[in-house]
């Protein structure tokens, strides 16, 4: 697959390492104005860095567009007359629309919104897609390219900003909740390398029991709660604090706070 990152920012960068230690592109061309910042990617060989974004639609089939959302318009104005029937436009850029870039590349474009999350860089990430109706033809296409980097999930556009909440913010509140385990630890007499240890890979063992057993959380904390236990104590301390309704009532201010974004 011949591949170019527009933007090559913190997520672009992400993306490129993601898709070049999977082996998935031929080549790839990543654009950024200061290309003095990311030149030591051309010693993979396939990598051409530019700040030409012209130059990288011309030699690329497959665009993922990774910059500000206040400069995606513009770009898009400057590279359209560029874009021809094998071309497959990937935009990562929250709340700009499909309809948007509709009014800017036409309707009959494959038109693809993701919403990866900054895991993609170690091959983890939760990516959300969606696309516009000649886009589903090339959905398969976007799903292969992010599940070299993780996992994928299609859902309406109507639902991105919500995912955008869940995948991309969550990374944040889920190191929070590492942080603070982490903190506990400490106070239980361990050193703070030891303790982030325990923490980090006691979360990506839960992560992955469910993802590899398909349970529900409630199954694999009764594997762990007894009768009058400290497990099953200390759970019901966690909730008479507010655990599970201060996740909740975060993660629903952090969408009522995106969706007054996109409102103004």
């Amino acid at each position: 697959m011949k591949i170019a990152i527009i933007g090559a920012g913190n997520l672009g960068l992400a993306i490129a390492k993601g898709i070049l230690h999977s082996n998935g592109a031929t080549t790839m061309y990543l654009t950024k104005r200061n290309t003095s910042e990311i030149q030591e990617f051309e010693k993979y060989g396939n990598v051409t860095v530019t700040s030409d974004n012209r130059l990288a639609v011309q030699n690329s089939d497959i665009l993922i567009f990774a910059v500000q959302p206040g400069h995606f318009g513009s770009i898009l104005e400057e590279t359209k007359d560029l874009l021809e029937e094998n071309h497959v436009v990937i935009s990562t850029i929250t709340g700009f629309s499909i309809s948007k870039m509709e009014e800017i590349i036409g309707s009959d474009k494959f038109i693809i919104r993701s919403m990866p999350n900054t895991a993609i860089s170690v091959g983890k990430s939760m990516t959300c897609i969606c696309s516009n109706q000649p886009g589903k033809k090339r959905i398969e296409l976007a799903k292969a390219i992010f599940n070299r980097m993780g996992h994928t999930l299609e859902i309406p556009e109507e639902q991105m900003q919500a995912a955008t909440v869940i995948c991309a913010s969550g990374i944040a509140f889920w190191m929070r909740l590492i942080r603070a385990t982490t903190q506990g630890a400490i106070q239980l007499g361990f050193d703070a390398k030891e303790a982030q240890e325990l923490a980090m890979h006691t979360c990506n063992g839960a992560a992955s029991l469910l993802i590899e057993s398909g349970n529900h959380p409630e199954e694999e904390i009764d594997r762990v709660t007894t009768p009058r236990g400290c497990t099953i104590e200390g759970l019901n301390e966690m909730e008479h604090q507010g655990l599970s309704s201060s996740l909740i009532r975060g993660i629903v201010t952090s969408y009522e706070k995106i969706s007054a974004i996109r409102k103004g």
